[in-house]
């Protein structure tokens, strides 16, 4: 039995499709019940649990081989630190009431920096904590989701330039798209375990992109130009808070600051293996403009 907790997210969703289709048993772990439609139809028994009720989140859990945890950032929240290191305790006192033999946690490119950088500080934090656990763990630290370019996409094609708060915006990053990532989580958990504990991977897409890049696949599918332009760090903030809480905001900074520095937030050297999405930005980004 395989427990994705956070299955209706793409990235559950993908990882417990694959795990469907190879045959096996998968118990999809989510808060709302509305959400579960198209993970019952592909044969998931549905659990609902929240983060934050350790408790209720073991039972959902009990029985599991496997767990795939994911930790969804609360980017509204007034405090998304505090609710952020709430749900690593919660999972992690799940998951040590559970005692399911492997856990395979979604982590962050970054997660291995010492000093703060943001939003991957926050998966440092939750490896960490899962470190404690008495399972063999994996550690699939994501390159950023090229679905995040959604966000931005409403204004490139009013105005014909893409924000980019990647600077310069010919410097290329690691990128992947979420579904690929699902896959990948799929194909380590079929896998037998190893020796290694924690074992550590990467997750990044075919090849590394730059935001020119980015618009050039916009330009492509929207049969005219577009420009990347980089957002001037003093409006990073009042750009952020349009849609984000101002803690969130402060994570994200901290984030594009370390990512602008360059190789920073980054494969960890020497440790752990690189895995490969086949998925290319073109075809990420395809599904997410509106229909013409």
């Amino acid at each position: 039995m395989f427990a994705i907790v956070g299955a209706a997210g793409k990235v559950g969703y993908s990882t417990s499709l694959a795990l469907r289709k190879a045959g096996l048993p998968v118990r999809a772990i989510l808060r709302d019940e509305a959400k579960a439609a198209p993970l019952s139809e592909i044969g998931c028994e549905i659990a609902l649990a929240d983060l934050r009720d350790p408790a209720a989140l073991a039972r959902s859990i009990a029985g599991a081989d496997a767990v795939q945890v994911i930790l969804p950032p609360p980017l509204r929240a007034e405090d998304a630190v505090g609710e952020m290191r709430q749900s690593i305790e919660g999972l992690a006192e799940a998951l040590g009431q559970a005692r399911p033999k492997r856990v395979l946690a979604i982590s962050d490119y970054g997660a291995q920096i010492a000093e703060d950088v943001g939003m991957p500080t926050m998966f440092r934090v939750f490896e960490e904590r899962l470190r404690q656990l008495d399972a063999h763990k994996i550690f699939l630290r994501s390159a950023e989701h090229m679905e995040g370019w959604g966000l931005v996409i409403p204004v490139a094609i009013a105005s014909a330039t893409l924000p980019s708060f990647h600077d310069p915006v010919d410097m290329k990053f690691p990128t992947i798209s979420a579904a690929d990532l699902g896959l990948i989580a799929a194909g380590l958990l079929l896998q037998p375990a190893t020796e290694e504990n924690p074992q550590v991977v990467h997750a990044e897409g075919p090849r590394r992109y730059s935001a020119n890049d980015v618009a050039a696949a916009l330009s492509q599918l929207l049969g005219r130009t577009v420009e990347a332009q980089a957002v001037p760090r003093s409006q990073w903030k009042e750009s952020f808070e349009r849609a984000l809480s101002p803690s969130a905001t402060e994570l994200l900074i901290n984030l594009y600051d370390a990512h602008n520095k360059g190789g920073l937030i980054d494969i960890e050297p020497q440790t752990g293996e690189v895995r490969h999405g086949a998925t290319e930005l073109i075809d990420a980004l395809r599904p997410l403009l509106p229909p013409q």
